[in-house]
């Protein structure tokens, strides 16, 4: 048996760090709701199926401002360089996904200096090539992002919701660690009594038998 397990071990983290490193990457979506004036993360992540695959990617961005039909390209990433495409973002766009790497997975970017114009549709667009032993294999996948720009930051309903049962889990939880406090005191005072008990009537036994003896000296005398 412990040959087994040290045969098993390693398998076992393998497949334990293999999981773990898929589950690294998460599709979350983008926020909607950019502030004019400030700083705004366009979030588009595609997670890599295959995480034991070697691969290389390139993201593009596409707007259609409100009230316009088409798209229109206004960024691109490759080979870790990004390139503006659209005047109407020059200086304002700047990568804020994958780094030091061409094997992209997060291909958001940072807009500066958000205006009310921003307002539209954006498309992210990934180009993912999978490269095998004897073939390689050509995927993409595309995301749009309503974005809505406003004088104000407002809070949603969800953000609402999110913030309460936060709250809320974390009074449950204190609840929980009191009940089990309670709970390992009674249990640890239990204990002790009945230890004592256990140490009285050994005490007494042995001064009895210690009286016995005694007593039997006596009487041999």
């Amino acid at each position: 048996m412990p040959a087994l397990r040290l045969l098993l071990g390693p398998a076992l983290l393998c497949l334990l760090y293999d999981s773990l490193c898929r589950a690294a990457c998460v599709e979350v979506d983008s926020d909607t709701e950019a502030v004019a004036g400030h700083g705004f993360k366009l979030g588009c992540i595609s997670c890599k199926m295959r995480g034991e695959v070697s691969a290389s990617a390139t993201v593009d961005w596409f707007f259609k401002a409100k009230g316009e039909s088409d798209f229109v390209q206004i960024y691109s990433y490759e080979d870790e360089t990004a390139t503006i495409m659209d005047e109407r973002f020059d200086d304002r766009l700047y990568w804020n996904g994958s780094k030091k790497t061409t094997d992209l997975q997060d291909g958001s970017i940072f807009i500066l200096n958000v205006t009310f114009n921003d307002t539209g549709v954006y498309r992210c667009f990934f180009e993912r090539i999978l490269t095998y032993n004897d073939y390689e294999f050509h995927t993409n996948a595309t995301k749009f992002i309503h974005i809505n720009v406003v004088a104000k930051a407002t809070r949603g309903m969800a953000s609402i919701l999110s913030e309460v049962m936060m709250y809320v889990s974390i009074i449950g939880l204190q609840l929980w660690l009191v009940v089990e406090m309670v709970y390992c005191y009674r249990k640890i005072a239990a204990a002790g009594e009945e230890a004592l008990r256990e140490s009285a009537a050994e005490y007494l036994a042995i001064a009895s038998e210690s009286k016995d003896n005694c007593a039997g000296v006596q009487v041999a005398e």
